[in-house]
């Protein structure tokens, strides 16, 4: 049994990593145009994916925070959060690195803004924060009050293989 610790930071990275994707996709649903012009705003994307990427990621970020929130398919969900992470780290950075002045559009807002750029080192520190979350859930994806956990249950370990285990 992993150490109290260890379950409550996986129930803690659920909810918070999921809370965090579903408010950036449900602020992003009802206006897809922006969501659009915030992925073309990054310049990093080849026009066919732009529209697909912008429609397609609110729902998949609903999604994923769905899934972690309710604690099913975890493993598979924070894979998902972690890779999502990583490219919108790249993103952020590539655009800092490039003198581009745009909001990320992580919740909501879209273009160019002055100043922007001093928010890029706080927004890199959130992700990289819920990219260890996500992380966590990697390496142990099984926590209480999941859906995880009762849909597949793991059994309890036989005393012979705890002896076993323990040398005796």
């Amino acid at each position: 049994m992993p150490p109290k610790y260890a379950v409550a930071l996986g129930v803690l990275a659920r909810l918070v990593t999921g809370g965090v994707w579903i408010a950036a996709g449900l602020i992003k649903l009802p206006d897809p145009a922006a969501s659009v012009r915030a992925v073309r705003a990054y310049d990093l994307l080849p026009e066919s994916a732009v529209t697909l990427v912008g429609h397609g990621l609110p729902l998949l970020e609903i999604l994923v925070g769905l899934l972690l929130v309710a604690g099913l398919l975890t493993r598979p969900a924070a894979v998902v959060s972690a890779l999502l992470l990583v490219a919108f780290v790249i993103g952020i950075a590539s655009a800092w690195a490039r003198g581009l002045e745009i909001e990320c559009g992580c919740f909501g807002g879209v273009g160019a803004k002055e100043g922007a750029s001093s928010a890029y080192p706080w927004e890199i520190a959130r992700d990289i924060g819920l990219l260890a979350l996500s992380g966590w859930l990697v390496w142990r994806p099984v926590t209480p009050y999941s859906l995880d956990a009762v849909l597949f249950p793991t059994p309890a370990p036989s005393p012979e293989r705890i002896l076993d285990v323990q040398g005796r």
